[in-house]
């Protein structure tokens, strides 16, 4: 394995990004990613020059900590996370859409709604009737919290 690490160092870096690319698909977090990506700028100077080994480590783990300190929250918040609320909420299809009321129903009992061609339960702490455009609240389970729409 050391014969290996010193006469092609750029291929163990690369083949070691590779995995820890393939690794981030698995295992939650988002951060393998950047240690990925640490191993693959490591392979990239090892090919344009010769690095001894400790500099090779050095160069991973500061572009790996740099990578993940620096993109990581940018990252998420692009494409994870809801554009408008950065509270760390997952964007859904539902909150803040309007749906119509398939039957009445309100404070004491649920009713249901459509949203999207679906048929879903719903409750409300307003009176709603049969036909009554409303917003969606937010997603409980298979449940919708609702109030009307003004």
């Amino acid at each position: 394995m050391n014969e290996f690490f010193t006469t092609k160092p750029e291929l163990f870096w690369f083949i070691l990004g590779l995995v820890l690319l393939l690794m981030e698909l698995v295992l939650p977090g988002f951060v393998i990613f950047f240690f990925g990506v640490g191993a693959w700028i490591t392979a990239l100077v090892c090919l344009i020059s010769n690095p001894g080994i400790n500099l090779q480590v050095i160069i991973f783990t500061i572009t790996s900590v740099l990578a993940l300190l620096v993109f990581r929250n940018m990252i998420q918040n692009k494409f994870i996370y809801n554009k408008d609320d950065r509270s760390g909420e997952v964007e859904d299809e539902f909150t803040g859409k309007e749906a119509v009321a398939v039957d009445d129903f309100g404070v004491d009992r649920t009713g249901k709604v459509e949203f999207k061609g679906t048929s879903w339960k719903a409750e409300s702490k307003s009176e709603i009737t049969a036909g009554q455009k409303v917003i969606i609240l937010e997603k409980d389970s298979f449940k919708l919290k609702v109030e009307p729409k003004k």
